[in-house]
């Protein structure tokens, strides 16, 4: 039996309320055009390519339920992007404000540093940078 290493994560995909809403709203936060706006059968997803990563925004025709995210149930807790160094969170901090979007204040921690924020259907999102 050989050892292998698991696999790089290739894509993320949420579930959200107002398909358009949210698009325009990543959109301008990733500041790319979709690679990918499809209606895949049981929902409708529009694609970012983020670094070498998809992220999907999925919607299904019938709705979700009305519930807004919470963190602390269970699935997701929050979808981390990784910048290189606090400098960098501190110019995001500033585009982020510019975006309009409410956001948290740069936490230190031994373990890095974090900018979170939430999108449109309050889902859980931060910008991490590892320790200098």
């Amino acid at each position: 039996m050989t050892s292998t290493s698991f696999p790089a994560i290739t894509h993320v995909a949420i579930t959200v309320t107002d398909l358009a809403a949210s698009v325009e709203w990543y959109q301008r936060l990733f500041d790319v055009e979709p690679v990918l706006d499809e209606d895949a059968g049981p929902f409708h997803h529009t694609v970012f390519l983020v670094g070498t990563t998809l992220f999907g925004v999925h919607a299904f025709p019938e709705g979700i339920p009305a519930e807004p995210f919470d963190e602390r149930r269970a699935g997701l807790d929050h979808v981390a992007f990784g910048v290189t160094d606090r400098a960098e969170l501190e110019k995001w901090a500033s585009r982020l404000d510019e975006l309009g979007i409410a956001r948290s204040d740069i936490k230190d921690a031994h373990y890095g540093s974090a900018l979170s924020f939430r999108d449109p259907d309050n889902i859980a999102l931060e910008l991490f940078a590892p320790p200098s």
